[in-house]
């Protein structure tokens, strides 16, 4: 019986979609003679624990490739005559301890690899995923190989849109769950700790990354990780976490009020960071740059906190100034799917953009199949705010009585997983309430 919330995807379709994935990254890589190694890794002892190792996840390259989760294995690529699989024999220690079937893996034995790359050692080679110790890949070659893969990656086929949206629907029984629980006394842990058993209850076969809760002042850490403290009421408590499914991830963030009801002051900024959500989810159309969604976002903020009092002067010049930034000091979000930061990239030739403060991990235009999170947010972070040049660089946009008062509010923010259509958008996370 499968798990709740989990709906088969058929082997069929995987493999079809297989097959399409490599053809379309041969098609975009366009090579001639030059070779492609894809490493998969190895696993990763845990220093003074004997034989115990990290848990395995291949690398992304890998396993958008080959749908495999296994250690030693090599996916390798010749125009002359196409893929080939090394793997690793099952062996009979794994049979023992792990049971893995003889039969599990289908492909040439990694034995043969070098044999394979040895007879082409005239070529260049491009080095993907974790690097294999027989390769000697080349810089310049490797990074518009990787460019192109991730260019084929960013749109989401069928597969991978369907184990999206079970670890969506995992993460949703988790964040459904919190609402009985939340309560003063409790500490960010036991919060920590029934949200991850919710997600794996309900299909999640792994945490997306590691849970994040934070609670009062805490909640200014953007990645709090959960403590002993317990929560109290007129706190604020944000929340940042996801299940994933068969790799791929639902990253989501809620900032609730720990009694159940926000406090006016609490309820302003709140809606503040709602509208930013919304405009910027708005804009993220086909061809839309990303850096315009985040830009879409941060005029909302500065001008919501001008109307709040916080800052002094028009939207345009609250952002080019990097006043806003000292209250929502990171990008709009990231690129989700496989994993958390799934082929996110700042396109080749592009710089830094002056009118984005802080950097982004993104920057490109929008395509209908990409996936990206939206997640606006606005701190009170006693260490943004007490900084002597920011005070002296801004003391006519910011309202610093103001902003000193605020200390120990913490942060609001709120995040979504947002479908790019031929269309328009879909909100993948829009059944996970705010409140």
């Amino acid at each position: 019986m499968a798990q709740a919330g989990v709906a088969a995807v058929d082997e069929t379709d995987v493999r079809w979609q297989l097959e399409r994935r490599r053809r379309e990254v041969a098609d975009r890589w366009g090579l001639r003679r030059e070779l492609v190694v894809i490493g998969a890794g190895e696993r990763v002892p845990i220093p003074g624990r004997g034989d115990l190792t990290y848990p395995f996840r291949a690398h992304s390259e890998y396993f958008y490739l080959t749908d495999r989760e296994r250690p030693g294995g090599v996916l390798a690529f010749d125009p002359d005559t196409g893929w080939v699989d090394f793997v690793v024999p099952v062996s009979r220690a794994e049979r023992l301890w792990e049971g893995a079937p003889a039969d599990e893996q289908v492909g040439t034995p990694t034995t043969e690899f070098v044999g394979w790359l040895s007879a082409r050692r005239d070529r260049s080679v491009a080095g993907l995923g974790v690097p294999v110790p027989a390769v000697a890949a080349t810089a310049g070659l490797t990074a518009e190989v990787r460019s192109a893969l991730n260019y084929v990656r960013r749109p989401k086929d069928a597969v991978e849109l369907e184990r999206m949206r079970v670890a969506e629907r995992a993460t949703r029984a988790g964040f459904a769950g919190i609402f009985g629980f939340l309560s003063s006394g409790r500490t960010e842990r036991q919060v920590q700790i029934e949200l991850e058993a919710e997600f794996l209850r309900h299909g999640a076969d792994k945490l997306a990354f590691e849970t994040i809760v934070a609670g009062g002042p805490n909640s200014a850490v953007l990645h709090n990780a959960p403590t002993a403290r317990p929560l109290s009421d007129r706190e604020l408590v944000l929340i940042d976490a996801g299940g994933e499914y068969r790799g791929y991830a639902s990253d989501v963030t809620r900032t609730y009020p720990v009694s159940g009801r926000f406090t006016p002051e609490q309820a302003a900024i709140h809606e503040l960071v709602h509208s930013a959500a919304q405009a910027a989810t708005s804009s993220c159309t086909a061809g839309t740059e990303w850096r315009e969604v985040h830009r879409t976002a941060a005029l909302v903020i500065a001008d919501g906190l001008a109307e709040l009092g916080l800052l002094r002067g028009g939207p345009e010049t609250l952002v080019d100034s990097g006043a806003v930034s000292l209250f929502f000091p990171h990008g709009i979000g990231h690129m989700v799917g496989l994993g958390v930061r799934d082929a996110s990239e700042i396109l080749p030739g592009r710089g830094p953009d002056s009118t984005v403060t802080p950097g982004l991990r993104t920057d490109l235009p929008l395509q209908p199949g990409h996936v990206v999170t939206v997640e606006p947010g606005i701190y009170f972070v006693p260490a943004l705010l007490g900084e002597r040049e920011a005070r002296e660089r801004l003391r006519d946009e910011v309202n610093w009585d103001r902003a000193d008062a605020m200390l120990g509010f913490g942060g609001i923010r709120i995040e979504n997983n947002v479908l790019v259509t031929e269309d328009g958008y879909e909100v993948l996370t829009s059944d996970i309430p705010l409140l």
